[in-house]
Formats: structure tokens, C-alpha cells, sequence
């Protein structure tokens, strides 16, 4: 534990130092990191405890139905969830099977009790038919893939 906190005392004063030649997207990446390693952090000290406390991503709705377009249309939609854990949510990737669907993700930690939204853009050239494309998120929750979908 000692070493752990040695190396965040050590990452946060290099970080401080770092910080005052930085881009505002580079001290972006860096808190986004910063705030991953504090949440596996705050895991590794909860199963010594061995108490439960997780995030939880819960979305207002898991399928959206556009209906039918035309070849060619783009749909776009905003998935909103909101974070029903006891512990800050942290998105790591949200992905579809192909280039055609793509999400837009907060980067940033979700506090308990707080809303979030997943964009999804769908492109539907040389696309024909009934289309039904999964967006699987990965989070620091459990189970830690959830799957919301957009149809039409």
C-alpha cells in the first residue's frame, strides 16, 4: 500500500511539473488516466476490504428504431443512461461491428447518481434492409460490456 502510494505521490508531483507545458488535450488524456488508475485504485482497496461497491450504467432506453430511411440517410441518436452505483462510472471504449455505426462517448468519470449520454452516428450507404447494429460499451461495472442497439 505504502509502494501505491508512493507511485501516485510520485505521478502527481511529475504531473504538476509536466503540466505547465501542456495542451489542454494533453492534460485531458493525462486526468483521464490519472482518474483510471484511482478508480482500479479504489477496486484493489474495496476487495481488501472485501466490500462491493461498483458503478452501475443504466440507460433510459437500450433500442432505438429509426424507422425506415432511404440508402444514404444518416441517423444519428443520444443514448442517455445514468450511472445507479454506488461507485464513479468510466467508460473505456464504445464500439459497433462496423465503420458505418459510430459512438461518441464521455471520456470523463460519471459520478454516482448522474447522467451521461452515448451519441451514435449510422451511415446507411450501401446499406439495404433491415439494419440492427449493436453499440457495446465497456465500463468498470458488472457485468462489464452492456449493449444498446439502433434499428430500422
Amino acid at each position: 500500500m505504502k509502494n501505491v502510494f508512493f507511485s501516485l505521490l510520485v505521478l502527481l508531483v511529475g504531473q504538476a511539473a509536466y503540466s505547465q507545458n501542456t495542451t489542454a488535450s494533453e492534460t485531458q488524456a493525462m486526468n483521464s488516466v490519472k482518474a483510471s488508475h484511482q478508480l482500479k485504485q479504489q477496486s484493489t482497496d474495496q476487495s481488501l476490504n472485501g466490500t462491493e461497491n461498483l458503478a452501475q450504467i443504466t440507460f433510459t432506453e437500450e433500442v432505438y428504431d429509426f424507422g425506415t430511411i432511404k440508402e444514404g440517410e444518416v441517423v444519428e441518436y443520444t443514448f442517455k443512461f445514468k450511472n445507479t452505483g454506488t461507485a464513479p462510472l468510466l467508460i473505456e471504449q464504445a464500439k459497433s461491428t462496423c465503420g458505418c455505426t459510430v459512438p461518441q462517448f464521455p471520456r470523463e468519470a460519471i459520478a454516482p447518481g448522474a447522467t451521461g449520454e452515448v451519441s451514435v452516428r449510422f451511415n446507411s450507404a450501401k446499406k439495404s434492409g433491415r439494419q440492427r447494429k449493436p453499440i457495446k460499451i465497456t465500463a468498470n461495472t458488472s457485468p462489464q460490456i452492456t449493449t444498446v442497439y439502433i434499428d430500422g
